[in-house]
């Protein structure tokens, strides 16, 4: 289930506050329109932009807005739950055959969880279905990391092109010593487009990549799950072994359940045998 992810607008409003605050503490309100400058703007975007142009393609790039969008929202994985609906599939399909889960696996929406069970369904063998569904975890991580990579590009680029409006701003003032009055506004430029591109690349894109990072590592470990689960059921494995095969996966906050009894695994084992 996807819910906003409050964390990312917050982290980056909290992050501009905190230097605009340590700006006015320091020389008030005055001193903090100084930090503002069109022309050191127009050097870091505008170098980003063509960057980002030269670097990729139309159709990556359209891709951006989407990107940086999934990070302002948090994928919940609910694992508890998906043990208990592979431990229902595993004792319905020890009952009455892997053939009638079909009828199960219509109320089931994630399509992954799906895909798997039809396969074992079909009487597909068990290396096969792990061939398939790492294929597709492969493929997945493919495309995440495709678009990782176009944050990463753009947290490399911005802090080269403050660089750049740097070195164009100590130009313009070296060219102007005889100049008091253009020293000002040029070392403006100098100083502004570093701390901008900094700002961009360190509070935006940098940090943008790296939750997309831990989402995709999120997903990867949920798929793995689902695949333990598939071939648990496939397999024929006594429900209450499938569940303690899968509870492994569960957080310390997520096994709320009481542990299994010696008894019953002994019980479990025997009849698994």
């Amino acid at each position: 289930m996807k819910k906003l992810d409050f964390l990312t607008p917050f982290g980056v409003v909290v992050g501009l506050l905190f230097v605009a605050f340590a700006i006015i503490t320091n020389s008030g309100f005055a001193g903090f329109t100084s930090f503002l400058d069109v022309s050191s703007v127009l050097v870091v975007i505008g170098g980003l932009m063509a960057a980002m142009l030269i670097s990729f393609s139309i159709k990556e790039l359209k891709l951006l807005g989407k990107v940086m969008r999934q990070t302002f929202k948090e994928e919940t994985y609910d694992l508890k739950s998906l043990v208990e609906t592979f431990v229902s599939l595993s004792e319905r399909a020890r009952r009455e055959g892997l053939l009638a889960l079909e009828v199960d696996l219509e109320k089931v929406d994630d399509p992954f969880i799906k895909k798997g069970m039809l396969l074992a369904v079909d009487g597909i063998e068990p290396d096969v279905i792990v061939d398939i569904m790492n294929a597709e975890i492969i493929a997945l991580e493919e495309r995440h990391r495709k678009n990782k990579s176009l944050l990463e590009k753009a947290g490399e680029y911005a802090p080269s092109w403050g660089m750049i409006g740097t070195l164009i701003g100590l130009v313009l003032m070296l060219k102007n010593l005889n100049d008091p009055t253009s020293l000002g506004p040029n070392m403006a430029i100098a100083l502004l487009t570093t701390l901008y591109g900094s700002l961009l690349a360190n509070l935006v894109f940098i940090p943008m990549a790296s939750k997309l990072a831990l989402k995709t590592e999120k997903e990867v470990f949920v798929k793995q799950v689902i695949i333990e689960g598939v071939i648990g059921v496939q397999s024929g494995q006594n429900p209450k072994i499938l569940e303690e095969k899968l509870r492994v996966f569960l957080s310390k906050e997520e096994l709320s359940k009481p542990e299994k009894k010696g008894a019953d695994l002994e019980e479990a084992a025997i009849d698994e045998a």
